[in-house]
Parts: C-alpha cells; structure tokens; sequence
C-alpha cells in the first residue's frame, strides 16, 4: 500500500445550505476593505446584493468589480486590477463560477506582485503570498474555490493558459448549494461532469517516484494517498447526485451532492493534477469553441479506454463506489451518465472536423505536464488512434 501523500487545502472550507450568509463575518477576520469579484449577471441578483450589505453591516469597505467574462480573456484581468489599484483593497472575494474565482485569483495576484499575468504561466511563478481570498461558487463544477489554478484565455496564444502556485489556494472557501439552484440544467450538466472529469483523472493519474522535495518541486505530483481519499468519495457523491440535480434542479439534496463532490474534486486534481482528457481538449477547444466541462466530459470515457490496462484497481475501487457490478461496467456507466445529461457522445458530435484530427493530436501531446500524468503513455500514434476512436465513437481502434 502507498502510503504518501499530500493536500493543500484552504485554511477554511464551509459547506451547506445558507451559509453564504458566514461572509461577513469571515471577512471582518481578513481585511477592512473588500474588493468583490464577480460578473454583470450575479451582481444584479438579490443573493448577491445581500452579501454585499452583509460586508457593509460588518463593517468592511466594498468594491464590486463585476466585469468578469467567460474564460478570463488576460487583457480583461489586467484592465480590472488597474481600476482597482487605488481602492487599496486588502481582501478579494470571489462569488460566482469559475470564470469569476479564477478573475479574482488573478487580480489578488496582480495587486499583490505586480506584473501581467504571463509573467506567471505555468507552475511555480507566483513568488510570494497574495492577498487573503474568499470564493463563494455559485456553479458546482471546476472547483476554483479549494484549487491552486487560475485559468486564462490568451488570444495571442489562441489558448487557455493556467497559472498554478499553492499561493493561489483561497484562505477561506463558502459552498453554499443554495448559490446554485438557479444554475439551469444544461450549465449544471457541464459543470458537473467537470467536476466528475477531474475526480477520474485525479484519480487514475499516474503515480511518481516520491522523493523528500517531490511536494515543493511540483504543484501537482500525481495520484496519492490523500488526494485519492477525496477523488473517490467526490466520485460517489457525483455519481449519487449529478443526474438529479440536472433533472430537479429545486432539489437542495443533489445539489450539495454536487457542489461537495466539486469542491472534494478540486482537492484531489490540486495536488495530483489532471491528465489526456484535459490534454485534448486545449486544442479541441479552440476549434470548437465548446465548454470546457463539455469536452472533457466527451472525452474521458474514451480516454478511460485508453488507459483501462493500467488501472484495474482504481475501476474496481470506482465500481464499489458507484454501486456497480464490477469494473467493466464503470466505463459504461459514466458515458451513459454523460450522454443523459446532454454530453455529446463523440468528437463528431462536439463539432470537431476530422481533418482536425492529426493537429489536435500534435498539439496535445505538446501539453507535456498533462500527458505525463496520464497512467498509461500516448505517443503522437497513439493519440491519433485515441482521437480517431474518440471522433468515430469506435472503441476498438483503441485495441
């Protein structure tokens, strides 16, 4: 048995129905003048409105910042931190999806170090710690709230581009389910099957020699004990709750399912990373300009495919959790699970063009980070074989 392991939690993590309204007094804890992230939608929202006096009534100065759009396209973060700078704000909070805790990410980064955000692509760059951070999720999906990521779009690099330091992990995470019930089903399915994308792959990802620096030299060091604790158990809740919630969206018991099992993903893939199925959808993305949970979702039964010789024991693991009846079914499972809630089955479906294929494949393997946590080696060949499989809906041009 392995026996090591790490997490890097947040320094608080509150969970369940009405606690959004902690805000405030959490706040009061971090800072006096609060600079609050979100976008132009959520801003004009009661709930939202509400938590703004609650951080009026505690005594904190507040600015809303409520420029946040899809993606977090770099100049968009860079024009939010100049308007903000002399505010001098000492605490940022982020309510909203992804795309807003990742803005807020970004800009405490940028307030507290100064630069542009590609002065930080990659792992590692952020130099020091930044200013204190709530994120208050508003969709159950990505996880941003308990994640050292921040996710950017760069159209000179036609790409998104991911800035990872545990500095970035927010100190304190309110996961309220209530947030998300007026999340609409097709949003739900997207950013539930992410959710469940990043419980797999953190999951079956490969495991690394552990040596005493592997946790200080890396951001994300592969499958582990600890982080397999939280993958398996965000993969039951789920699997349990994800198609309710996107059926009965009223119904507050999936949903903190969901929103649990998102924030539990979010632990396990923040150190052990992710793997191919992320790999492939940078490119894919780009020329499909689909959702991210969209396309991982399509792609993670076929990867699992792809990778099925070498994680018996983690199918036989997920089969128990899942109330199956033995490994090979898991596969199955999931892609019926996606394909109820709307998850295009294939490539094809998704919009990919086959003559795509052998572009998306090069470029994929180029993501080096991602391929090298996958438990089972693709070289340029076999990612062309897994693409074709994936596009053509035909497992057996994986065999």
């Amino acid at each position: 048995m392995e026996h090591f392991g790490t997490i890097r939690p947040p320094r608080e993590v509150i969970y369940g129905p009405g606690q959004r309204r902690a805000l405030g007094r959490i706040a009061r804890g971090l800072g006096r003048r609060a600079l609050v992230v979100t976008d132009a939608r959520l801003a004009a929202e009661a709930d939202f409105q509400a938590m703004v006096q609650d951080l009026a009534d505690h005594g904190l100065v507040v600015r809303v910042e409520s420029g946040t759009l899809p993606d977090v396209p770099v100049d968009s973060s860079l024009a939010a931190t100049k308007a903000a700078r002399d505010f001098a704000a000492d605490l940022v909070i982020g309510i909203g999806g992804g795309s807003a805790l990742d803005m807020a990410k970004c800009i405490a980064l940028l307030l507290s170090h100064g630069g542009r955000p590609q002065d930080y692509y990659g792992e590692l760059k952020v130099p020091g710690p930044i200013l204190p951070l709530i994120a208050l999720p508003t969709t159950a999906g990505t996880g941003s709230e308990v994640t050292p990521v921040a996710v950017l779009s760069d159209a000179e690099r036609s790409l998104k581009v991911g800035i990872s330091s545990p500095h970035l992990i927010p100190t304190a995470a309110i996961c309220d389910p209530e947030l998300t019930l007026s999340c609409p089903p097709g949003l739900t399915a997207i950013a539930g099957a992410d959710a469940l994308t990043h419980a797999i792959e953190a999951f079956t990802a490969t495991r690394r020699p552990v040596t005493p620096h592997l946790t200080q030299e890396r951001v994300f060091i592969g499958k582990n004990a600890i982080s397999d604790t939280f993958a398996l158990e965000a993969i039951r809740l789920l699997w349990r709750g994800l198609e309710q919630a996107c059926s009965d969206g009223a119904d507050i018991g999936a949903r903190a399912q969901v929103m649990q099992g998102a924030s539990l993903a979010g632990l396990a893939f923040g150190v052990a990373g992710t793997a191919a199925a992320h790999a492939i959808q940078y490119p894919v993305g780009a020329l499909t300009h689909t959702a991210h949970g969209q396309g991982v979702a399509c792609l993670m039964p076929w990867v699992m495919e792809w990778n099925r010789p070498a994680i018996g024991p983690e199918l036989a693991q997920m089969a128990e959790a899942m109330g199956l009846d033995g490994p090979d079914a898991v596969i199955p499972a999931i892609a019926a699970l996606f394909a109820r809630i709307g998850i295009p089955p294939t490539l094809a479906a998704l919009g990919l063009a086959e003559d795509r294929i052998d572009w998306v494949a090069e470029q994929s393997c180029g993501i080096e980070r991602l391929i090298q946590n996958n438990p089972r080696p693709l070289d340029r060949a076999d990612m062309t074989r897994l693409l074709r499989a994936a596009f053509f809906g035909d497992a057996r041009l994986i065999q």
